[in-house]
């Protein structure tokens, strides 16, 4: 399938690693010019050199998009790099600690609202006005099965997602008329190297394999995804590529589940 793609200036936020390298490794191979952001220059320095073995323009862009100047900053570049920004994917964001309601501090909310909610309010605001000048672009923010179907734990997170897919619905509605298209994409429990990290640590210390782990946690915290495995950061790759694409021109705000089925209700 043609998607139309190839020259198209994207910028990922939080891809030096797991999904958000992934998208940003599927864009290459669409012959995009790629802008990829992250905290840490060494392992950006790694993804894009995953970006250009797939075929893509790289550019780094060293910046913390929490913080208002780094998240402006990171589209300046791309712009200056590229000439333009056609696609945003909106894929910083962390989990915080993993706690019940009354464990949480305010500071706490608030560090996991700054990273899931208003990185993707600061760097889309930056992106905005070039995307409206051009009258096309597409904005897919990076979601969760928890903002949906929050889980007794991580209040803060849960709500942190849900209110980013509010505000892809807002902004979708709000500039459709500029030719702009903003989705999200919600996957599952996938595993990234966070989620590999904290499989090792599990399987030593419960004493089996790392698979064996996985099933157990899917057992205990997942029972819904009726597939009967964790996600790979390819397959929530593919479905934001298809989403900026031009084969999914009459789509705005909406919400893909890449989860197994995880999510139970319809």
């Amino acid at each position: 399938m043609e998607l139309g793609l190839r020259g198209k200036a994207v910028l990922v936020t939080g891809s030096s690693k797991g999904i958000g390298r992934a998208i940003a490794v599927a864009f290459a191979r669409e012959g995009c010019q790629v802008a990829i952001n992250g905290r840490h220059a060494p392992e950006l320095e790694a993804a894009a050199d995953q970006v250009r073995a797939a075929g893509g323009t790289v550019h780094i862009v060293v910046a913390d998009v929490t913080e208002a100047e780094g998240a402006r900053r990171t589209v300046v570049e791309t712009v200056r790099r590229f000439g333009s920004i056609d696609v945003l994917v909106n894929n910083a964001g962390g989990v915080g600690r993993f706690a019940a309601f009354e464990e949480l501090t305010d500071e706490e909310w608030l560090d996991v609202f700054r990273l899931n909610v208003l990185s993707a309010v600061r760097v889309t605001r930056a992106a905005l006005p070039y995307m409206q000048k051009q009258k096309w672009g597409r904005i897919i923010n990076i979601s969760s099965e928890s903002g949906m179907q929050p889980d007794p734990i991580m209040p803060h997170y849960n709500a942190s997602k849900s209110a980013l897919n509010s505000l892809t619905k807002s902004l979708s509605k709000a500039y459709g008329k500029d030719g702009i298209l903003v989705n999200t994409v919600s996957p599952a429990f996938v595993r990234t190297p966070l989620v590999e990290d904290m499989l090792q640590q599990q399987a030593r210390a419960r004493g089996v394999s790392v698979d064996e782990v996985e099933q157990i946690l899917l057992r205990e915290f997942r029972p819904n995804i009726v597939l009967g495995r964790a996600g790979r950061s390819e397959e929530t790759a593919g479905v934001v590529v298809f989403l900026a694409s031009q084969q999914a021109s009459f789509i705005t705000g909406s919400n893909y589940r890449v989860d197994g089925g995880s999510v139970a209700s319809l």
